[in-house]
């Protein structure tokens, strides 16, 4: 509702929200245009990846999802869509682009970061803030992987979903020792772009049971 929106720290939620709307639209948009999506597919998969794990959030928290509060939501995540569409006119492969690549590292640590705020306003565990972090970030590309008709790569493909997670534990850490939220989600959103970025340039995987498995035999 309205006055859950009231009670989140203002200029960090607001910031980050708007910085997770443009870029994960511009991802779930360029995901789409890369399997040849006509205009409104690709507004669609955009929108998606930019609201769902948000909307996740919010049922979870027995909230009214933001984006059915406020017509801004949609303005940023339209931008971003817009921002897809004119990057594929202008750039060769956007989707592997390094533009891209950033996008989605700082789409995830945005997301990371209002997550955490959200479940540490409503004051649920720690394991809780941890929790409800990952699900903000990484489920709106999860469900736009499920519009694709693909397995979400966050299952299988590298080292991303863990990025939140220890964004999450950051976020956790600093606001028990110091109680600031600003100081907090500075840190969270840092620590998941950090490791995101270092991971996609170092080709950081988790483990497989395969792997293991070859390793020890």
């Amino acid at each position: 509702m309205l006055s859950d929106v009231a009670a989140l720290p203002v200029r960090p939620f607001a910031v980050m929200n708007a910085i997770g709307l443009v870029a994960f639209a511009l991802v779930g948009a360029t995901k789409a245009i890369r399997e040849e999506f006509d205009l409104f597919g690709v507004t669609v998969v955009g929108l998606a990846t930019a609201f769902a794990g948000g909307a996740t959030r919010d049922v979870l928290l027995d909230r009214v999802p933001l984006a059915l509060q406020s017509f801004g939501e949609i303005a940023f995540a339209l931008v971003g869509v817009a921002l897809a569409v004119g990057a594929h006119i202008a750039l060769d492969a956007a989707d592997e682009h390094p533009v891209t690549l950033v996008a989605d590292a700082i789409g995830l640590a945005a997301f990371a970061t209002t997550g955490a705020i959200v479940a540490a306003t409503i004051g649920v565990s720690g394991f809780g803030i941890v929790a409800v972090a990952t699900i903000n970030a990484v489920g709106g590309g999860a469900f736009a992987d499920v519009l694709l008709d693909r397995a979400p790569f966050v299952l299988f493909d590298d080292f991303y979903a863990s990025c939140a997670v220890l964004g999450g534990l950051a976020y956790w850490f600093t606001a028990s020792v110091c109680a600031r939220p600003d100081a907090a989600a500075a840190l969270c959103a840092s620590a998941t772009v950090g490791t995101r970025l270092v991971a996609v340039t170092r080709g950081w995987h988790l483990p497989t049971a395969q792997r293991l498995g070859r390793r020890w035999r």
